[in-house]
């Protein structure tokens, strides 16, 4: 691990942020020499960011915690386009009204993580802006002229997020192309706006950075710098923030933090220890010390990650909730009152609902088909009690005393149907 002088990027290479950077030792000696701005764009493409993106928004989160200003760049304009960065096919195209309704969903996670001053701003405040506010009154051919010309699209094909997907059926159309041209561009304005002379974000964008980096230099003659996290995927393979029945959520409405808690108290022994460098804000004595429990002690370390976690998002009381209602539900075996619960009609149960449709409503499982796999491996559990049938259903036989009847999927996933 190199040695560094600044706060910055000591913190962020022991807890394990870095993978990339274009100039260490001169944005090093920048972060020393006093308060730096840096930015990580975050595009609408969901109503919600998902815990892959958590990583981003911790960076930003430590660049604030160690004396320098982060700016939260929403992709307003960026965001017509759609990075096409090593995605197997084009995005969807959103329309504006897309855009807009899943900035406002994308916004209220940030102040969980970063200070953003309000009537006591101070000179680190984190600002939050919108690159829709210089890209979408840009004039075509003027921009051709003043930022296209410094393109050469030689490189451009040359950056292994091109040639990825140029080596794929789908074609890379000319939209896309321009994605890395309008990111380039986001550096040097938000240079000009606000003295910027940082940006982060995934490997996967180490070629847009360096774009920027380039353009900046061309265009102002400024020095700007980048830094990049590696891309991470857990000890066995799989894509954070990702679970077999879908994303991980930031936004309560989308996932409540129970589940949000489970899913890090589910995370693999190997990962525990870069898990509480990455997202939480625990001293890594703290950590070193966890990460040494050996057996079963480890599971009380995966607690702890989970509600720290838990409590940067959902708030500290949300946490301490969602710890204690898996301690009543697994250790107790009681039926604890806020777990998760899905209304269901009273006269479906009537009728009979299946238990194949019962999970797939419960959102324990995405399809019908995943459900009747899952009864053939013996993962379905109603009222605790395998479901060995997958042609049964549901009556209000199965109602307990509290009015509820208890799915589960597996050992740690447990959703309540409440009839009304």
């Amino acid at each position: 691990m190199t040695s560094f002088k600044s706060d910055l990027l000591h913190v962020l290479s022991e807890r394990g942020y870095v993978h990339q950077i274009s100039d260490p030792e001169g944005l090093d000696a920048a972060a020393l020499k006093g308060p730096i701005s840096a930015y990580i764009g975050f595009d609408a493409t969901a109503t919600s960011l998902h815990a892959g993106s958590l990583i981003q928004i911790m960076m930003l989160h430590w660049m604030q915690a160690t004396g320098h200003r982060p700016i939260a760049l929403m992709g307003g304009g960026t965001s017509m386009v759609g990075d096409p960065s090593f995605k197997e096919e084009s995005r969807k195209l959103l329309t504006v009204e897309d855009i807009e309704r899943n900035l406002t969903g994308i916004k209220r996670v940030f102040a969980n993580y970063l200070d953003f001053g309000g009537e006591s701003s101070s000179m680190n405040s984190a600002t939050m802006m919108n690159n829709a506010d210089w890209l979408l009154g840009l004039n075509y051919l003027e921009f051709l002229r003043d930022v296209g010309r410094h393109f050469s699209v030689n490189r451009m094909l040359s950056f292994d997020s091109v040639k990825t997907r140029l080596e794929r059926e789908q074609s890379l159309s000319f939209l896309e192309f321009n994605y890395m041209i309008l990111q380039a561009y986001d550096f040097v304005e938000l240079n000009k706006r606000t003295g910027c002379i940082l940006q982060m974000g995934g490997s996967d964008q180490w070629g847009n950075i360096v774009n920027g980096i380039d353009l900046g230099h061309r265009m102002s003659n400024v020095q700007l710098y980048a830094l990049t996290s590696p891309l991470l995927t857990t000890s066995s393979g799989g894509k954070m923030g990702k679970t077999a029945s879908g994303a991980v959520w930031l936004n309560a409405e989308l996932m409540g933090a129970y589940d949000f808690w489970q899913f890090w108290r589910n995370t693999e022994d190997a990962d525990v220890e870069r898990f509480l460098k990455l997202y939480t804000t625990m001293p890594m004595a703290e950590i070193a010390r966890l990460a040494a429990l050996g057996g079963a002690e480890i599971n009380e370390a995966k607690k702890i990650l989970a509600t720290e976690v838990t409590a940067m998002l959902h708030g500290r009381e949300a946490a301490e909730a969602a710890s204690e209602t898996a301690r009543k539900t697994f250790e107790d075996g009681a039926l604890a009152d806020d777990l998760p619960s899905v209304a269901v009609a009273r006269s479906e149960l009537e009728a009979g609902l299946g238990v194949l449709t019962a999970f797939v409503k419960a959102g324990l499982v995405p399809s019908t088909g995943e459900a009747r796999r899952q009864v053939k491996a013996g993962g379905l559990r109603v009222n605790d009690a395998a479901v060995a049938d997958e042609r049964a259903t549901l009556t209000l036989s199965e109602l307990s005393g509290e009015g509820v009847i208890k799915l589960s999927f597996g050992r740690k996933k447990h959703v309540l149907l409440r009839a009304q």
